[in-house]
């Protein structure tokens, strides 16, 4: 690619108050209010004081904002160009957003949680968030430290958190999280939660469990639910939780010695190799020839608690260690395996249960989501004003995810950051047309315009034919 005219006679001027830099805002905007944002959060979140008066149009601000890019407070002035004050009514201003935040308590947080549940159980019924619910479905519960600098952001504590596979001590703020997925559909939040950079992993998971399970049942997802979660909410009262709101279980387990003396029970002959990295398909053998083998036994967890202990599967995954000298020419005497432990009343067979515990690491696609859009930052100095922050980022995520699947199959399960790309970032210009009549001339041969006029059609209706 070059450029076709001299720089000396290219000029550049931001004057034409026609132009908008995110036309895939209208359909998006359309959506939210077709599934109720603006009412659910002028019901539900009722901040006091006059900065946080119409709620409902801040919050759908945000959420605007958030979808398009934004990642700071400041940042929002990308609603206030051009020709958006023809398209959108109450836009407010950055400033504005702020004080609005800075209005929350930890009550109107919770607030803002029941109207981002609500918002999530009306967008599945606008767009196929969920396909296949009601056979399978799965909520994942896991919590991210999100980074922050300086000595003004309240609950900032050091926390553990691993970066390529390295524990370390990050400080932070800590968001609990639990997204709901199917094997045919990408994740969407059913729950968030901002905690101390400091706290436990498992602090608070059991009352989100049942939050999510509920909310996950009004989306549709009315055959078998599946909890995913990994060692550090293997907790009597998690599991309890989970099982008294209908759902099954799947967790992993720590390696202590009643573990360890289970796995040393199952037998030699109990193991069955199964399709990893690296395995081979034995024609002969009808079998694969792999370096990881699953076998269960069954096991009672929490046996020192009274009352509390749960008899359920125990399914290991054993895969053999690597014999780094083998180049060196030293074999090994004998095998080493490394073993995983999953604790689970799934009740499908062995090697798909473990299979499924596995794909729990969808979580971190949502985490990603929100590392490279609206959780880039954590904003404020109140922790507050965070916790909203973060609640109105995970609707944001949930209404580009319901974009995405109404515009067709490409964008189904796209990472975010692809939506906004090729649906929400386009340019427009605006023209009137007969009375009362808006016009938007989007750029000819856009490489996605087919799956933007779906969404148009899906989120406005059938569009006025273009003059």
């Amino acid at each position: 690619m070059r450029l076709l005219h001299s720089l000396a006679k290219t000029y550049a001027s931001f004057d034409d108050p026609n132009l908008v830099s995110h036309a895939g805002l209208v359909p998006l905007v359309a959506l939210a209010e077709r599934a109720g944002l603006h009412d659910l959060a002028a019901e539900h979140v009722r901040p006091d004081g006059d900065r946080g008066a119409n709620a409902g149009l801040k919050v759908a601000c945000l959420a605007a904002g958030m979808a398009a890019g934004a990642d700071s407070i400041d940042d929002m002035d990308l609603l206030r160009h051009g020709a958006m004050e023809k398209l959108f009514g109450g836009v407010r201003a950055p400033s504005t957003l702020g004080s609005f935040l800075r209005a929350f308590t930890w009550g109107n947080v919770s607030q803002l949680g029941k109207a981002h549940r609500e918002f999530l159980v009306n967008l599945s019924r606008k767009a196929p968030l969920l396909p296949g619910a009601e056979t399978l479905a799965f909520i994942d519960i896991d919590s991210t430290q999100k980074r922050v600098f300086g000595y003004q952001k309240q609950g900032a504590r050091f926390g553990h958190t691993k970066i390529q596979g390295k524990s370390l001590l990050v400080k932070g703020l800590n968001a609990l999280a639990a997204v709901i997925s199917t094997p045919l559909a990408a994740p969407v939040t059913g729950a968030v939660r901002l905690r101390g950079g400091n706290a436990a992993s498992g602090r608070g998971a059991a009352s989100l469990a049942k939050e999510v399970i509920g909310t996950a049942r009004a989306c549709g997802c009315t055959g078998l639910i599946i909890v995913r979660l990994d060692s550090g909410y293997y907790s009597a009262s998690v599991i309890s939780a989970i099982r008294s709101a209908g759902a099954r279980f799947s967790v992993t387990v720590p390696m202590n010695s009643s573990v360890r003396a289970a796995i040393a029970a199952i037998g030699e002959n109990a193991w069955t190799p199964i399709r990893y990295p690296r395995a081979i398909w034995d024609d002969q053998l009808q079998a694969w020839v792999s370096d990881a083998e699953v076998a269960e036994i069954e096991y009672t967890a929490f046996t020192s608690k009274k009352n509390q202990q749960v008899t359920a599967r125990l399914i290991v995954r054993r895969v053999r260690d690597q014999n780094k000298k083998a180049a060196q020419g030293q074999d090994e005497l004998f095998p080493v395996w490394r073993y995983h432990a999953v604790f689970t009343d799934s009740p499908v067979e062995t090697i798909q249960a473990e299979g499924h515990h596995r794909d729990h690491a969808i979580v971190e696609q949502a985490f990603a989501d929100w590392y490279d859009g609206p959780l880039a930052h954590l904003p404020s100095g109140s922790f507050n004003a965070n916790a909203a922050w973060l609640v109105i980022a995970a609707m944001a995520q949930n209404l580009v995810r319901a974009a995405g699947t109404l515009s067709g199959p490409l964008h189904a399960k796209s990472r975010a950051a692809t939506i906004r790309r090729d649906l929400i970032a386009v340019a427009a210009r605006t023209a009137r047309h007969g009375r009362g009549h808006l016009v938007l001339h989007l750029p000819e041969y856009w490489h996605r315009e087919q799956e933007w006029l779906n969404l148009w059609h899906a989120a406005c209706g059938p569009p006025p034919i273009a003059a």
